[in-house]
C-alpha cells in the first residue's frame, strides 16, 4: 500500500530545543502506548548527547499524522558536525528552522539554514520557548527576516509559516494572541508547506546514502533516500562509488522507520527513508543502482576540515595501567571504523608510525572522538590543535571564522582586548538594551584555540560564544598563547599536603595530595612566564624534638580540575594530554628534565648581559 511521505529537517542553534520538539512531536502522534516509559530527550541516544545536552549525530525518526508519513531528521546545532548536517539536508524535501524567542538567530542557525536555503529547500519557522520571561518573539522574528535578505533567500522562501511553540510542553499556535493546545498547528504546516517528494517508482534506480549504523546481528546499515525507482529485497543491484565504479551486492533485508523503531518490508516507497542491510563495504555519498542501466547522483560534497590534531599511543611510564587498547594498530583501526560513518573527518600518517593526524571541524568534534575512545577503554596522547592551512596563487592562507559573542556590558573592554591580541577584527555590535551586548568578530581559527577558557575567567563564567568557519584570509602572523609558563614534577612518587603547601604561592595546581605522579608530567601552571621543575614529593622529616610549630594543619587552596576541552585548550606546543579511561593527565613531550628546553630559557648561544 502506497503511503503519502514528507521528508523534513530540524534545524537549530545548540540548545534551542529542537530535540524537545521531537519528543512532543512523537508523543503527540501517537508513536508510543499509553503505558510506555519514555526518556526525555528521546533522540539524543547517545550518552555524551545526554551528558551534555547538544545533539551530536544526525538521526532520523517518523511519525504518522492523518495516514502521511512524515519523516524527521534531527541535525546537530553545532557546526562542529557541519558533516552530518550537509548530509542530513540530502534526504529532505524542506526544513524547520527552531530558533529559541529570547536569544534569536545565532552563527550555527546562520551556518545551517545557508545550506538548505543553497539546497533551494521550503522552511517552517518556529519561534520556540516562547514561555521564557526574557522572550521578544517580535524583534527575533524580524532577526530572521534579515538573516534570510543577509542569505540571498528567494522571493518564495521568505514567505515561509511563522509557529509559536512551548516544545516543553507541546504547543503550538500560529497567533500569541491565543495560546496553544497541542502541536497540530505545526503538523498542518508541514503538510502544507514541505512538497511531497518528487520522481518515479519504475525510474531507474537512485537511492542515496546519507548515514550509516552498525548492528551486531545484520552488520553495516546504509541509511538511504529513495529518489527514484523501487528496491525489493533480495535484488541484485550495483554500488556506484564517487569515481565511478560500480560493485555489484545482494541486498539481504530492508527496513522502514517507524517512531524510534526499524520495520521490516519487502519493498521500498518512493521518497521514503530507508535503512539497507548485508551491503558491505558501502560508504556515505555512494547510490544504490540498477545493473543495467546505472545512473548514479552527484555525491554529498563535505565542507574541508580546518584544525589538526596529532593523536599518538601514550607513551608516559603510566601507560597500560588503565586502557585495555594501548598500541598503534588499535588507535589506527579506531580512526579507520571512525572514518565509515564521519565524513568531515580526515586521517593521514606522519613520518612516526605511532602518530596519526586528525583533520576535523573544531576542537569539539575532535574532542568528543576522543571521549567516545576513552569510554571504549583507549589510551592516547593527543598534542596542541593546529590549523590546516592552504596555498593559493602561492599565498599562504589560513582558515578565519566569525564569532558571535553575548556578553553583560561591563566587559566589553576586557574582551575587545583579548581578541584585539589574537588579530580579531570587530565588525558589528549591538546592545540589546537589557544589560547585555552581542559582539561580532572575524578572527582566525588559531585565535579561537584556547580562548573559550580566558574569556570564560574574565568575564565570570557569562559569556555565550559561538564561532561559525568563514572562509580563508592571508596569514596574519604570530598570535601569542598561553603567556605562563607550567610547574612539572621532577621525580616520580605520590603528591603530599606538605609538598603542595609549599608550592602554592608559586601558581594553581592541577592536581591534589595522594596523586601518583611521574617526572616530566605537568602539576599545575606557574604564575610566570618561563616552566618550573619542582619536588612535589616532598615529605616532611620526622625528628624526635617538639616544637610549638610542628602540628599546624596544613591549609590547601582547592586544585583546578580540567576537562579535556579545558586541558586540549591548556597546552603549548611541546606538551601533551594523556588520556586514559579514569584519569586526565598534562605531560612534557620530553619527560627527562635534562633532555628538555625549558620555556622562558636562553638558547645555549646567548650570553646573559
Amino acid at each position: 500500500m502506497s503511503v503519502a511521505i514528507r521528508n523534513i529537517a530540524i534545524i537549530a542553534h545548540v540548545d534551542h530545543g529542537k530535540t524537545t520538539l521531537v519528543d512532543a512531536m512523537l508523543q503527540q502522534s501517537g508513536t508510543f502506548r499509553a503505558n510506555e516509559h519514555v526518556a526525555e530527550r528521546v533522540m539524543d541516544s547517545n550518552d555524551l548527547e545526554r551528558e551534555r545536552g547538544i545533539t551530536i549525530l544526525a538521526k532520523n525518526t517518523a511519525v504518522f499524522y492523518h495516514h502521511i508519513k512524515v519523516n524527521i531528521v534531527d541535525t546537530p546545532g553545532h557546526s562542529d558536525f557541519g558533516g552530518e548536517v550537509e548530509r542530513a539536508l540530502k534526504m529532505v524535501d524542506g526544513v524547520m528552522l527552531l530558533v529559541d524567542a529570547s536569544e534569536g538567530p545565532l552563527p550555527q542557525t546562520r551556518y545551517v539554514l545557508g545550506k538548505a536555503l543553497e539546497a533551494g529547500l521550503p522552511p517552517i519557522l518556529v519561534i520556540n520557548k516562547i514561555d521564557r520571561s526574557d522572550a521578544r518573539c517580535q524583534e527575533v522574528l524580524n532577526e530572521v527576516y534579515d538573516l534570510f535578505i543577509d542569505l540571498d533567500a528567494h522571493e518564495d522562501q521568505l514567505g515561509f509559516p511563522v509557529l509559536y511553540t512551548n516544545a516543553k510542553l507541546g504547543t503550538a499556535t500560529t497567533d500569541l494572541a491565543q495560546p496553544g493546545e497541542n502541536l497540530q498547528p505545526l503538523f498542518d504546516a508541514i503538510l502544507k508547506t514541505i512538497p511531497e517528494p518528487t520522481g518515479t517508482p519504475e525510474a531507474s534506480l537512485q537511492i542515496l546514502v546519507a548515514n550509516l549504523d552498525y548492528s551486531d546481528y545484520l552488520g553495516r546499515l546504509a541509511i538511504a533516500r529513495v529518489f527514484n525507482g523501487t528496491l525489493h529485497n533480495g535484488d541484485e543491484v550495483g554500488i556506484s562509488k564517487p569515481d565511478g565504479h560500480i560493485e555489484k551486492v545482494k541486498i539481504t533485508k530492508l527496513f522502514s522507520f517507524s517512531g524510534l523503531k526499524r520495520i521490516d518490508i519487502t519493498e521500498t516507497e518512493l521518497g521514503d527513508i530507508v535503512a539497507i542491510a548485508g551491503v558491505t563495504g558501502i560508504n556515505i555519498g555512494d547510490t544504490i543502482v540498477n545493473l543495467e542501466d546505472p545512473n548514479p547522483l552527484p555525491p554529498i560534497i563535505i565542507d574541508e576540515p580546518t584544525i589538526a590534531m596529532r593523536f599518538t599511543v601514550n607513551t608516559s611510564p603510566f601507560s597500560g595501567r588503565e586502557g585495555q587498547y594501548v598500541t598503534s594498530r588499535n588507535l589506527r583501526d579506531r580512526l579507520a571504523k571512525e572514518l565509515l560513518t564521519n565524513v568531515s573527518l580526515r586521517v593521514e600518517d606522519t613520518d612516526s608510525p605511532d602518530t596519526f593526524k586528525v583533520m576535523g571541524r573544531g576542537e569539539l568534534q575532535l574532542a568528543i572522538l576522543i571521549e567516545m575512545m576513552r569510554r571504549e577503554s583507549f589510551e592516547l596522547a593527543v598534542a596542541k590543535p593546529e590549523i590546516v592551512t592552504k596555498h593559493i596563487d602561492g599565498k599562504l592562507m589560513e582558515p578565519v571564522e566569525r564569532l558571535t559573542i553575548d556578553i553583560p556590558e561591563e566587559f566589553i573592554g576586557v574582551v575587545i582586548e583579548k581578541l584585539g591580541a589574537r588579530k580579531g577584527q570587530m565588525e558589528k555590535m549591538h546592545n540589546h538594551g537589557y544589560g547585555r551586548v552581542r559582539l561580532e568578530f572575524r578572527v582566525p581559527s588559531r585565535g579561537l584555540i584556547g580562548l573559550r577558557s580566558e574569556l570564560l575567567t574574565d568575564t565570570r563564567g557569562t559569556i555565550v560564544m559561538n564561532a561559525l568557519f568563514d572562509g580563508y584570509t592571508e596569514w596574519l602572523g604570530d598570535i601569542p598563547h598561553r603567556p605562563t609558563g607550567v610547574l612539572v614534577a621532577d621525580r616520580p612518587g605520590w603528591t603530599t599536603a606538605y609538598a603542595l603547601f609549599g608550592l602554592q604561592e608559586r601558581g594553581e595546581m592541577f592536581v591534589g595530595p595522594g596523586i601518583e605522579v611521574y617526572e616530566g608530567m605537568i602539576i599545575g601552571e606557574n604564575s610566570r612566564d618561563r616552566d618550573l621543575d619542582v619536588n612535589i614529593v616532598r615529605e616532611k622529616k620526622l625528628t624526635n624534638m617538639r616544637s610549638s610549630t610542628d602540628d599546624e594543619a596544613v591549609r590547601l587552596v582547592p586544585h583546578r580540575q580540567l576537562n579535556l576541552e579545558q586541558a586540549i585548550e591548556f597546552i603549548a606546543d611541546d606538551e601533551l594530554v594523556e588520556i586514559t579511561p579514569k584519569c586526565l593527565r598534562l605531560r612534557k613531550m620530553v619527560l627527562k628534565s635534562n633532555q628538555r628546553p625549558r620555556k622562558g630559557a636562553l638558547p645555549e648561544n646567548d650570553e646573559v648581559k
